[in-house]
């Protein structure tokens, strides 16, 4: 019985030591293929230390156990679904695989173009976002289209907050319906006749606004650039309306320019007339005062010849004349004498022989 049982387990060890062997090697000759030996050095020495290392890399690479932040961007850092508080500046940041994960997100200025719908399509350039038209209601409840254009970034300083409270798409829950409801409030103020006068002191109540609106916001999400009014729409009807009040005004206005025109004529005519006039005046002026100055030299000097005649002066005339005549009567003895009365006036002689004085003298 002891001897069977040997037989037995030599027999079992033998198929066992020819396990895996093939026919011409030995054993039964008809046993079971031996399994591979696996060489867990990868060949052994330095090219398997080569292989681990490449290895090793190949790994991080597809795993990707960091990130690089541009400037302009901000990441957020989230662990296990959790954001951390401080954003990740710009640069490189290594990370846990699967288990952290990186969002970036862009600080950089972006602009938001509220348009027509002709202008709708051209927002494709990075960092610009066209939208409809803001539509307000005027003072009346007539209907006006505003077009503007808002400039805004991000806060770095709070980028990781803003997107754990806003998420995301934070512009369209901040930007966005803080600037239509401010336009809607401050224009709807106006008759929209007055918007075109009022332009600048709305664009500037708008700007005024929109960034106290979003600066008293927590943790001030957004860093408002500008509010630039662009384009106000008005109704076809009040567009007429203005232009004809335009048109009336202007004919006022060319009325009144006519009316200035005309008075300052007038003016100028009344002023050249007084000019012609106080010509005349001080000509006629002069002449009465030469006059009056002659008058008054001859009568001073009639009064100073009055006054430098004497009895014996005029006595002394009388005889120079008298030796005149008598000269006169040696050589022409035809003459005829005149005697005046008294003698105060010098005796006249006319000479007959000149045949015109002659006649003249007998006519009377």
């Amino acid at each position: 019985m002891a001897s069977d049982m040997n037989d037995y387990f030599n027999k079992k060890k033998s198929e066992n030591s020819n396990f895996g062997k093939k026919p011409n090697e030995g054993g039964n000759g008809g046993g079971m293929p031996q399994m591979p030996k696996i060489d867990l050095n990868f060949g052994g020495g330095k090219a398997g230390i080569t292989y681990f290392v490449v290895a090793i890399i190949v790994l991080l690479v597809l795993a990707k156990p960091f990130i690089i932040i541009e400037e302009g961007e901000r990441g957020i850092l989230s662990t296990n679904g959790k954001y951390q508080d401080q954003a990740l500046l710009p640069g490189l940041h290594f990370i846990l695989p699967v288990i952290q994960k990186v969002y970036t997100v862009d600080t950089k200025v972006r602009i938001i173009n509220y348009a027509s719908n002709t202008e709708i399509g051209t927002g494709n350039a990075a960092g610009i976002t066209v939208k409809p038209e803001i539509t307000v209601l005027d003072k009346r409840g007539l209907p006006v289209s505003i077009e503007i254009t808002v400039q805004y970034r991000l806060n770095a300083q709070f980028a990781a907050q803003t997107i754990s409270n806003w998420g995301f798409s934070w512009e369209d829950k901040i930007i966005n319906p803080v600037v239509r409801d401010v336009v809607r409030n401050v224009v709807g103020n106006y008759d929209a006749e007055l918007l075109p006068q009022m332009r600048n002191p709305i664009a500037l109540a708008i700007e005024t606004q929109v960034r106290e609106s979003v600066g008293n916001l927590k943790n001030t999400p957004a860093e408002l650039q500008s509010v630039q009014l662009r384009e106000i729409i008005l109704p076809v009807k009040v567009k007429e309306q203005i232009e004809s009040v335009q048109i009336a005004k202007q004919q006022v206005q060319k009325a009144e320019q006519d009316v200035q025109r005309a008075e300052q004529e007038a003016l100028k005519r009344a002023a050249e007339s007084r000019g012609i006039a106080e010509k005349a005046r001080i000509e006629a002026q002069g002449l009465a005062d030469a006059v009056t100055i002659d008058a008054d030299a001859k009568s001073k000097a009639n009064y100073l010849i009055s006054k430098s005649l004497t009895t014996e002066l005029l006595q002394l005339e009388q005889i120079k004349v008298q030796g005149q005549f008598n000269d006169a009567l040696r050589e022409n003895k035809d003459a005829k004498i005149f005697l005046t009365p008294g003698g105060s006036t010098p005796n006249i002689w006319v000479d007959m022989k000149d045949a015109k004085q002659r006649t003249s003298i007998d006519k009377k």
